[in-house]
């Protein structure tokens, strides 16, 4: 008998606008769904400009099958600060958090525990700051807050806007390994591991990748990256 899995996918939206310059978040929900995934983590998920309203719109993903975590405003935004989650029947809601991030720029991280088929599972999504400095303080944030939570099985998916060696990564989540997700940026010829996941000991990764087919590689600037999980033995 297969065992119970998961799979956590992350992927930036660009607020649905392909690099033909065309929104069409119907597209972006194709390439959502190609990834098989339970929980998809987003970023650029709603329009820059308040009142934010969703680049994604709801009806849509709701229609597609996707239950809207909810980070967003009904109505309005899917997300905060551009964060947003959605997740396929099976997976629970046990509770939700906002996590404000330190940076010249606004920035937040979203936070889920869900009851899933591999037992309780928290997963933080987010989109760090395009400067180094404030990715540092911004990822310490996050591990900070983790490290005050109660345990549990944790994955962190998004948009790390990290370009170099992600050994810094590493040493500044203690107790999460980055996985070695393939480069998903940018989205016709990927260079940059820009997209990337992290997981704890309680969790077995069973396979990872990005998902490179079209419209994949036009629908957004980014590649989705997934990763699918196991309870550890």
């Amino acid at each position: 008998m297969k065992a119970p899995a998961v799979r956590i996918a992350t992927y930036n939206l660009q607020k649905c606008v392909g690099l033909d310059m065309r929104r069409r978040p119907g597209r972006t929900l194709d390439v959502i769904a190609a990834t098989g995934a339970d929980l998809v983590v987003l970023q650029e998920a709603d329009k820059r400009l308040a009142p934010r309203p969703a680049a994604l719109p709801h009806d849509m993903a709701e229609a597609e099958g996707w239950r809207i975590l909810p980070f967003g405003a009904p109505g309005g935004s899917i997300g905060w600060h551009g964060n947003a989650m959605l997740a396929r029947p099976g997976l629970n809601i046990i509770r939700t958090a906002h996590l404000d991030l330190p940076g010249l720029e606004p920035r937040g991280a979203i936070l889920a525990e869900l009851d899933t088929p591999v037992g309780p599972l928290r997963v933080v999504g987010l989109h760090l700051g395009l400067v180094r400095r404030y990715r540092r303080l911004q990822l310490s944030t996050i591990t900070r807050y983790l490290d005050r939570a109660p345990t549990m099985p944790t994955v962190l998916a998004g948009d790390f806007n990290e370009w170099r060696r992600s050994s810094w990564l590493e040493r500044a989540a203690p107790g999460l390994r980055f996985l070695p997700t393939p480069p998903s940026f940018p989205a016709p010829r990927p260079v940059a591991r820009l997209d990337r996941i992290a997981h704890c000991d309680r969790l077995q990764v069973q396979a990872f990748d990005h998902h490179a087919e079209n419209p994949a590689q036009i629908a957004s600037d980014h590649l989705p990256v997934w990763a699918e999980f196991t309870p550890a033995a």
